[in-house]
């Protein structure tokens, strides 16, 4: 019995892990007021200041312009969307990522009930003077409208000189059994192009 109970407490634990440490992790988004070559320092959005360590094997990214120009069939994109009261899915943020980026809708905390689509571009077309992109998750498909001015960027290799004070920045980090958040990715402005997730 006692052998029972100590497995019955071993699955649960390894049920709640996944949980437990999706809780850990953070996007942080704001600017940057220091980086001293291991620690960002950074003003967060919401006015809170951040430090971010940054280990040696995590790449940096920088941000460069992408438009729908640059949208092609085939292409897999991040989409992060909202629902408008009449119902359509609008996006606030587009961006390509890479092509062995999982697909899925998740949601994603860029806005207040703001969803995260990852999907391979099927089709566009015009739709109530906004351009709509028709995205298939592998599961179903979506159709979101991409109304003018609607930020975009796509992310490219940098460098750790790239992160210095008063570029804007989008990390997403974890925190580590000290309780220090560690950057997973970093994406930096470049020529005043921001990230937009």
């Amino acid at each position: 019995m006692n052998g029972f109970r100590l497995f019955a407490a071993a699955a649960v634990l390894a049920i709640s892990a996944p949980a437990a440490m999706a809780q850990q992790n953070a996007n942080i988004r704001g600017v940057i007021t220091a980086f001293d070559g291991k620690v960002i320092s950074i003003k967060a959005n919401d006015g809170a200041a951040v430090s971010v360590e940054l280990p040696e094997a995590v790449a940096v990214a920088i941000t460069k312009p992408f438009s729908m120009a640059d949208v092609k069939p085939g292409m897999k994109l991040g989409v992060t969307t909202i629902r408008r009261a009449d119902g359509a899915t609008v996006a606030i943020d587009v961006r390509p990522i890479p092509a062995a980026a999982n697909e899925g809708l998740s949601p994603y905390d860029l806005q207040p009930q703001s969803t995260m689509t990852n999907a391979v571009l099927e089709a566009t077309a015009q739709a109530s003077g906004a351009d709509e992109i028709t995205l298939n998750y592998k599961t179903g498909t979506v159709k979101v409208l991409v109304p003018p001015g609607t930020p975009m960027s796509q992310s490219a290799p940098g460098a750790r000189a790239d992160v210095k004070a008063g570029e804007t920045i989008f990390v997403a980090a974890r925190k580590d059994e000290g309780g220090k958040l560690v950057a997973a990715r970093v994406q930096v402005s470049k020529d005043g192009v921001k990230p937009t997730q």
